[in-house]
C-alpha cells in the first residue's frame, strides 16, 4: 500500500519547524528516522496532511556532556552514531549496552534517539532504559520549552505527554552514581526482532555492600513499560543474594506485569521470561556495582 496525499515541508531550522507544528498541530507528523512512521503511513493507519521532516536540522543531532556529569543528546542523534560514542558507557552505561539489540545496523543508521522515545513503542529498548537511568527529556513549543522527566512522559500504547504543537528536542542522561551497577537484557526469537521481554536493571550499594536502591523497568511485556517498583523495593536494605533475586523475580513475574500474549508468547511463557530475565540482570548488576567499588 501506499500512504493518503500529504503535503511536505523540511525546514532548516527548529523555530520554523516548531511554527510549522504550532500551524496545523495535530494534522501534522514529524518525520525523524522514519523507522516507525513510514510502514504506519504505508498502511494508512497514520494519514497526516502534514508531514514536517526534521532531517535537516543539525542543531538536534549532538552529543555533549552536560552540568554534574550528565550528557545531553539531540532528538535527531542517530543510533548508529549513539552506538559509536566512546564516552557513552561512562554516561550511560545502559544505553551503551542496549543499543545493539537495537533492530539491525541498517535501521540504526536511520533510526534516532528522540523519534523512539517520541513514538513509544512499548516493545522499544531506548524508552526502557531512560526510565531506568532517571532521564529528562526536553519538549520544545513555539511559545516555550519544558522539560519532562521519563517517569511522567510515557503514558500507555503509543502515547506520550507531547502535545500536538511540541517537539522532543533534547534528552538528558545523569551519570551513575558510584557503587551502581546495571545489566540490560532481553530475549528475542532472532537477532534484531522485538523483544519477547526486556529488562533495565540498575543497582546501587551503600558501603557495607547492601543494596541501598534498585530499579527495574521492564519493556514488551505490557502497553507501555513497566516500573516494577514493589519488585525492586524488596532489594533495598538487603544483602545481595540468589534467593533475593528469585523473591524479586517472582514478585516482578507474578505481581507486577500484566501480558496480553502474542502469537509467539503466552502470558505465562512471558512471565516466565520476565523471572528468567530479572535474575540474570540482578546478578549482573550487582556483580558490576560489586566491581566499581572495589
Amino acid at each position: 500500500m501506499k500512504p493518503a496525499p500529504f503535503e511536505y515541508e523540511a525546514p532548516e531550522s527548529l523555530d520554523a519547524a516548531l511554527e510549522l507544528m504550532q500551524e496545523h498541530g495535530s494534522e501534522a507528523k514529524l518525520l525523524a528516522g522514519g523507522q516507525s512512521l513510514i510502514p504506519v503511513m504505508n498502511f494508512r493507519l497514520a494519514q497526516p496532511a502534514m508531514l514536517v521532516d526534521l532531517n535537516r536540522l543539525a542543531e538536534l543531532d549532538f552529543i555533549r556532556p552536560g552540568e554534574n556529569g550528565s550528557v545531553r543528546i539531540g532528538a535527531m542523534t542517530r543510533m548508529t552514531r549513539l552506538e559509536r560514542y566512546a564516552e557513552l558507557e561512562r554516561y550511560s552505561p545502559l544505553l551503551a549496552e542496549a543499543i545493539p539489540f537495537i533492530a539491525h545496523p541498517q535501521i540504526r543508521n536511520r533510526s534516532t534517539l528522540g523519534g523512539s522515545l517520541s513514538h513509544a513503542d512499548p516493545a522499544a529498548e531506548a524508552p526502557a532504559v531512560c526510565l531506568a537511568e532517571g532521564a529528562r527529556f526536553r519538549l520544545a513549543r513555539a511559545s516555550g520549552e519544558r522539560w519532562v522527566a521519563a517517569n511522567d512522559f510515557f503514558q500507555g500504547l503509543f502515547e506520550t505527554v507531547l502535545e500536538p504543537e511540541e517537539i522532543l528536542v533534547e534528552i538528558e542522561l545523569e551519570s551513575p552514581p558510584v557503587r551502581t551497577g546495571s545489566s540490560f537484557q532481553e530475549i528475542a526469537r532472532r537477532q534484531g526482532d522485538y523483544a519477547l521481554a526486556g529488562v533495565a536493571a540498575s543497582v546501587r550499594l551503600r558501603d557495607d555492600g547492601v543494596i541501598d536502591a534498585a530499579r527495574l523497568i521492564f519493556f514488551s511485556v505490557g502497553d507501555q513499560p513497566v516500573d516494577a517498583t514493589a519488585a525492586a523495593g524488596l532489594l533495598a536494605g538487603e544483602t545481595p543474594s540468589a534467593a533475593l533475586y528469585e523473591a524479586a523475580a517472582i514478585e516482578a513475574a507474578e505481581k507486577e506485569i500484566d501480558p496480553v500474549g502474542t502469537i509467539h508468547a503466552t502470558p505465562d511463557f512471558t512471565r516466565h521470561l520476565v523471572g528468567v530475565l530479572t535474575r540474570r540482570a540482578l546478578a549482573l548488576a550487582v556483580t558490576r556495582a560489586q566491581e566499581a567499588s572495589a
